[in-house]
């Protein structure tokens, strides 16, 4: 029987052609432990083969019927029907392998899609890196999990421990927990709060209505904020840009890597958050590179940009929100200024004014507000075709958040982690930044033929990082 599937996850197999494919991905580069060779890690990963379990999580298949009315739903495969010599792949660098051949390879394996008849991931594991260094690269459709779990699934995989050996490998279960006791009979005991179901069933039904009722006052503030300029989940201002046209399937990734303490220290100068510093490196980066190709548009450019509503310092107030406070917030990235202090206030500004509002929503407002601001880009990805319209955003630049640790699997240290993302019909270049450990890295996914050389952004954050410490006097 298929698991039924959230609405938001089929999307994203509804949308998916040859031309867009639709996962997620990261690349992982390990340092070995003392005295490793490349054959030791083979042998690590060929025990890891011989195993006969499978993850939940990796075993499940995307899969629509007739009974299921064509909608897409999960089916869990039993263990021995997923064939891991699929889905766990080996490759090799051409010699003396280094980093650009790193990323010219995994640029041509994130391009291709994934298998559809099986479940949705692969982990290929990359030898040949000259320094000793070794790489796992793994993608997952988005429709099973999206950056954060995906975030979530890679540390589980892990330890803090440098010196822990016989880990399993991602794709095997952890060590299961104790089961949480239940009544033999499998009937709830209602003893202690049966008596107040009706009145938590009415006081339920009554704060569902009044979230319908508070629907349409938010969308007409959020509308009239966006009207006005103001920072929110919708945006109206967005110019076309090189960006948001077609895209073939072909794929271009690149990363970088700064030291976080580097970007905490300005943030803080600043008088900004940390994800303020990403967004304003990433705007002088575009405004340089759409400059230098006479395509800089009058108008700023907006970033779709999801953002956690929680304070740093959570206290009752805001615990009594409860739920889900994370939402989706149009930056105005300030392109059209030419001194990065200005953009990094008008960023600070924008961000600060739209976390304010989503703060003063309901979770279910702040999820149907989201889902408004990036609702055409919804339908862009169903057609597969721009639509006739101004973009609803230029570009998406997201930060998640990474271990904060180092780890380790088998002793091999995670030396960095690169994420890559998904660029979409419209939206040809996707910024997806992570931290990890000492490190965050900028990890830059996009069309080949629209953007057919990242390097010079690489080289612009390089700068942009450089102007925004002189600029605050660093």
């Amino acid at each position: 029987m298929l698991l039924p599937m959230a609405p938001t996850d089929s999307l994203f197999l509804l949308g998916e052609s040859r031309e867009h494919p639709m996962h997620v991905g990261g690349l992982a580069v390990f340092n070995p432990p003392d005295g490793a060779s490349a054959a030791d890690l083979r042998a690590m990963f060929d025990t890891a083969l011989a195993g006969d379990q499978v993850a939940p999580p990796f075993r499940k298949r995307a899969r629509r019927s007739v009974t299921s009315l064509g909608q897409w739903g999960w089916d869990h495969l039993p263990h021995d029907e997923v064939d891991l010599e699929h889905h766990v792949r080996r490759d090799a660098l051409p010699q003396p392998g280094g980093m650009t051949e790193l990323m010219t390879l995994v640029s041509r394996l994130h391009g291709t899609l994934l298998d559809r008849s099986r479940p949705l991931w692969e982990m290929h594991l990359i030898e040949g890196l000259a320094d000793g260094r070794y790489a796992v690269y793994t993608k997952v459709h988005h429709a099973l999990a999206d950056g954060s779990s995906a975030m979530r699934l890679l540390r589980d995989s892990m330890s803090e421990d440098p010196h822990r050996r016989n880990m399993p490998a991602p794709w095997q279960p952890r060590t299961p927990l104790a089961a949480v006791p239940t009544p033999a009979t499998g009937v709830v005991d209602t003893s202690v709060f049966g008596s107040a179901l009706p009145a938590m069933a009415w006081d339920a039904a009554r704060a569902a209505a009044g979230e319908v009722a508070g629907l349409l006052p938010a969308a007409l503030g959020t509308v009239d904020r966006a009207r006005r300029g103001k920072g929110g989940a919708v945006s109206l201002t967005a110019p076309h840009t090189v960006f948001n046209v077609p895209i073939s399937g072909a794929r271009h990734v690149a990363a970088r890597s700064f030291p976080l303490e580097r970007i905490r220290l300005l943030a803080k100068h600043a008088d900004a958050t940390i994800n303020d510093i990403v967004l304003t490196m990433c705007a002088g980066t575009l405004r340089a590179y759409l400059h230098t190709r006479d395509a800089l548009p009058d108008n700023p450019l907006i970033a779709m940009v999801p953002v956690s509503l929680r304070a740093p310092d959570t206290g009752a107030a805001d615990r009594t929100h409860g739920g889900n406070r994370v939402g989706v917030l149009m930056c105005n990235l300030a392109t059209h200024l030419p001194d990065p202090a200005h953009r990094l206030e008008t960023v600070r500004n924008c961000m600060n004014e739209g976390k304010a509002a989503l703060q003063a929503m309901s979770p279910a407002q702040v999820l149907a507000m989201s889902a408004l601001g990036a609702a055409p880009l919804g339908v862009e990805m169903f057609l597969g075709r721009r639509g006739p319209l101004r973009p609803p955003f230029n570009v998406v630049i997201s930060n998640v958040a990474g271990p904060r640790t180092p780890l380790y699997w088998n002793g091999a240290r995670l030396e960095s982690l690169y994420p890559l993302s998904i660029p979409t019909t419209g939206q040809a270049l996707n910024i997806t930044c992570t931290s990890s450990d000492d490190q965050i890295v900028f990890g830059l996914t996009g069309c080949r033929r629209t953007v057919p050389d990242l390097h010079p952004m690489l080289d612009q954050l390089d700068a942009e990082l450089d102007l925004l410490e002189t600029a605050v006097g660093l």
